[in-house]
């Protein structure tokens, strides 16, 4: 049997776990740079803020309903999702993380358990230890786990935020409830082909031939379909090394001059350093990119890119920066405002296994200086030891105008009990 844990508006229930007063009322949280709305509240969703709106066109409905709007506080929902899905092991070894408030899990040996129950208890653990409210759906597969999910969601009062998928009918009914366009897995070009054969719900796919399906769809389609049936086909995902890494983001203003837009670039080398570095991987090639503000089309617009080749394999936080630099330099153009830049590592191999070179190499000093970094950061936190080149006070620097207190990862914004 699978099961889905999915944390209930998990961005807003983070919030209330350290302000009460949020309880019951409307929030939504915001984008990077406060730009638009990416997660709200069921009373939020209720009154009729809809998802992705921009808060500067909202900001008087906002007012008039009196939703509270925050920015987004990444470091608290971080460390709160880790707080969950520590709390899930407990009940299974095999746990896949699937995003920031959601996980799969798998039970192996688990027969003759009441897994209603046993969903109960997970969700009473988590709310108790963590604050954070959650559902359960329990199936033979992963795509039924989210529709059981979703069932659970939909209704809490009749499932107690538990439902568990265990028989032929259950699962046929599920189907039939569920529209093909809420069904995990099924995008919008996959939704235009299935209505247009007449597929309206999740048990309508199922009905297709498996060889139309792979005659017309790729392998994943025909997993999902057969998961749907209750053949599980669909496994855990087992943790894997990236091919690439990348950072990109957005400037809190538009930057026109290049030493802000360098200090950027060398900020998002290094991060993507310290990852390579993390996994055990080293990168042979760096790609650049800088762009403008594209939605102010009364601007001058530039978009531009530059891939470096590096001759031999490096997780070193100082050569990476130092091309990234150089890169974006080459790329920048004068008299524009640009709103976003990024870089990304690829070509990785493994750091203890790779081909070396026998002119071109890495000064050997670096790996020792990049080991003592890495573990100084990691016991001090808040990147502490940074590059000349970087912004010693901040790291990522967005417009963050209605931010809450970092709870648990700030020593300084602890609640302090009276």
């Amino acid at each position: 049997m699978y099961a889905l844990v999915d944390c209930n508006n998990f961005y807003a229930s983070c919030e209330r776990v350290f302000n009460p007063n949020l309880r019951y009322k409307p929030v939504a949280i915001l984008s990077n740079n406060d730009g638009c709305v990416i997660a709200r509240s069921d009373e939020a969703k209720t009154i009729g803020l809809p998802m992705g709106a921009p808060i500067f066109k909202w900001e008087g409905f906002c007012k008039a309903n009196n939703i509270e709007v925050l920015s987004s506080n990444y470091p608290l929902y971080g460390d709160m999702s880790h707080r969950v899905m520590t709390i899930l092991e407990q009940f299974t070894p095999d746990v896949e993380v699937y995003s920031i408030d959601e996980a799969f899990l798998e039970f192996k040996g688990f027969k003759n358990y009441d897994f209603t129950e046993y969903g109960i208890q997970m969700r009473q653990c988590i709310l108790k230890w963590t604050g954070i409210p959650t559902c359960v759906g329990v199936a033979p597969t992963k795509a039924l786990s989210k529709v059981a999910n979703k069932i659970a969601r939909k209704f809490p009062e009749q499932t107690k935020g538990v439902y568990i998928i265990d028989s032929e009918e259950k699962r046929i009914k599920a189907l039939k409830w569920i529209k093909i366009e809420d069904v995990w897995g099924i995008g919008r070009a996959l939704q235009k082909q299935l209505k247009a054969k007449k597929c309206n719900t999740a048990y309508d796919f199922t009905q297709l031939s498996d060889t139309w399906v792979r005659k017309n769809f790729s392998i994943t389609e025909w997993k999902l379909k057969k998961d749907l049936e209750g053949i599980s086909k669909i496994k855990l995902d087992e943790v894997k090394t990236k091919r690439a890494i990348a950072t990109t983001r957005s400037f809190e203003y538009t930057y026109s001059d290049i030493d802000n837009i360098k200090e950027r670039i060398s900020t998002f080398a290094t991060s993507c350093a310290e990852k390579l570095r993390k996994q055990g991987t080293s990168c042979h090639m760096i790609y650049v990119t800088i762009s403008s503000d594209r939605h102010k089309k009364d601007l001058e617009q530039h978009r531009a890119s530059r891939v470096i080749s590096l001759p031999y394999a490096t997780d070193s936080s100082l050569i990476i920066s130092q091309q990234a630099v150089w890169a974006v330099k080459q790329i920048f153009k004068k008299g524009i405002k640009y709103k976003r830049a990024g870089v990304i590592v690829m070509g990785l191999v493994p750091t203890n296994n790779y081909q070396l070179q026998m002119f071109d190499h890495e000064n050997p000093k670096h790996k020792p200086l990049m080991k003592a970094i890495d573990g100084l950061n990691s016991k001090y936190a808040n990147n502490k030891i940074k590059l000349a080149s970087q912004d010693l006070k901040r790291t990522w620097k967005m417009r963050q105008e209605r931010l809450s207190p970092r709870y648990t990862t700030n020593i300084n914004d602890i609640i302090v009990v009276k």
